[in-house]
């Protein structure tokens, strides 16, 4: 029996032919033969011409997602596998550890489907109705190639609705521990894949946590502290029963402060860092580890920063992080508020001193919060824009955070920021943070602009997967 044809419009963009994997309602001119939603159809243009094959969904506004462009038999447990062993081949030459995202929908050839892989345990996204309609050979494949000890759904998204799928999630395959344990870039983490946010955790940051190492270091100086060779000491040499040091008898060098004397805390050289949009911490712990004096964890859900306490726990980080739960534009708000109120009453003791006559009122307790300033400030928010219709609103609150977020940092320090909203385009979000940089008053050097990770390829002229952006700028005054 002949397969199904979705006939494309004459005049319709030649988007199909250039490689996308979408086609919308609108570029279809018409049905050739029976199909059933969610299997299978060939795809040809206005002259018959064969363009590609996809699953279709009549009830979807993304009819047609193109699996190839070559026919394709069946979506079958060969045809998964083939795909799989792709994407797992791909990662073992890109990625340093088992722990990433192992298939990214379209980018990876599998539109409609997510796996990320925690320690032994799989989480699976089927966001489309025909992944939904091949689940079963997608498992038996998933479970071939990887070898999981667990498959876990976690289609509990609201894209399904467009499917007209309801969400769904549950076990697929083996056991699955509700907390799995997982490594990035040596630090461990505990990933909740039951109630964490959408499969438990975010890999696309990881190359980017690890980009912050040279904002970590290099700060004592500013605190007065410098390095100095030490005289030798006969006391200690005489305490030697090894003999060692009387045998080098050599001054070494040691971290001092103004007054000479020797800085015992081994993180004397450290940043001190804001996170906000924490979630479970993770660009804490890379803080942390990368030598900073001082964090603070803030993020909104309490849950979130349960579980960032515990991944702090775990890495002997603790006596460097404090943990706050609060909004993250009220803190950061409160926190301007708190610098901008004791500027006024420095100003305000200026005029008391110099006053001959009705001196200004100074003995009224400052309002707000107390007012901190970091080396280092990282925001890293949810999507604000989910839709064309909400990019005004996102354009006003990516703006909010950055400019107060910039205003925090001590001066030359660095603000660290990333927007994944796909509707937010790069040009569109560097204008926000330079506009933001404006009215702060501040001049913005661009060190670092980066994207999603090697897990999460890109494939040229699909913007839509083009999703995340992350950059790092020095902060000045004008």
């Amino acid at each position: 029996m002949e397969r199904a044809k979705a006939v494309l419009k004459k005049e319709r963009k030649k988007r199909t032919e250039s490689g996308h994997p979408w086609i919308f309602a609108g570029e279809i001119d018409r049905m050739e033969g029976e199909g059933a939603p969610g299997g299978l159809v060939d795809v040809v243009n206005h002259q018959g011409r064969y363009l590609a094959t996809g699953y279709w969904n009549p009830a979807s506004q993304i009819t047609i997602r193109v699996v190839g462009h070559q026919p394709v038999e069946a979506m079958d447990e060969a045809f998964f596998a083939e795909r799989l062993l792709q994407c797992k081949q791909h990662r073992k030459r890109f990625v340093n550890g088992s722990d990433c995202r192992l298939v990214y929908g379209e980018a990876d050839f599998l539109p409609g489907l997510i796996v990320d892989r925690f320690g032994d345990v799989l989480v699976v996204q089927l966001l489309t109705l025909g992944m939904e309609a091949h689940r079963e050979a997608l498992v038996s494949a998933l479970a071939a190639v990887f070898e999981p000890k667990g498959i876990y759904e976690r289609s509990d998204v609201s894209v399904r609705a467009l499917e007209g799928l309801e969400e769904r999630t549950g076990m697929l395959y083996g056991e699955c521990p509700r907390i799995v344990e997982i490594v990035e870039n040596g630090l461990k983490l505990e990933v909740d894949i039951v109630e964490g946010q959408k499969t438990g955790y975010f890999f696309d940051q990881r190359e980017n946590r690890a980009s912050i190492a040279p904002l970590m270091t290099g700060w004592g100086e500013r605190s007065g502290i410098r390095v100095a060779e030490q005289p030798f000491d006969e006391n200690a040499a005489e305490a030697d029963d090894t003999g060692t040091i009387a045998e080098l008898k050599e001054p070494r060098l040691v971290p001092v402060n103004a007054n000479g004397k020797v800085v015992t805390f081994p993180y004397w050289d450290g940043a001190t860092v804001l996170e906000c949009f924490a979630h479970t911490g993770s660009f804490t712990l890379h803080a942390c580890k990368y030598g900073a004096k001082k964090v603070t964890c803030l993020d909104v859900s309490a849950h979130a920063v349960e579980t960032a306490q515990r991944n702090v726990a775990r890495n002997g980080f603790t006596d460097r992080v404090e943990f706050v739960v609060a909004d993250a534009f009220e803190y950061l708000r409160g926190q301007v508020k708190g610098i901008e109120e004791r500027m006024e009453r420095g100003k305000a003791a200026v005029v008391n001193a110099n006053a001959k006559g009705p001196k200004l009122d100074t003995s009224k307790p400052l309002s707000g919060e107390a007012g901190r300033k970091w080396d280092v400030v990282i925001l890293d928010p949810p999507a604000f824009a989910k839709s064309k219709h909400a990019i005004e609103g996102a354009v006003r609150g990516y703006k909010d955070i950055n400019l107060h977020g910039m205003k925090l940092v001590n001066e030359g320090g660095y603000l660290v920021t990333a927007s994944c909203s796909y509707h937010m385009r790069p040009e569109l979000f560097l204008e926000t943070i330079q506009a933001a940089a404006v009215d702060a008053g501040k001049t913005l050097r661009l060190i670092e602009w980066r994207a999603a990770g090697k897990d999460h390829p890109q494939i040229l002229g699909v913007n839509e997967g083009h999703y995340l952006k992350f950059g790092i700028f020095e902060v000045r005054s004008k």
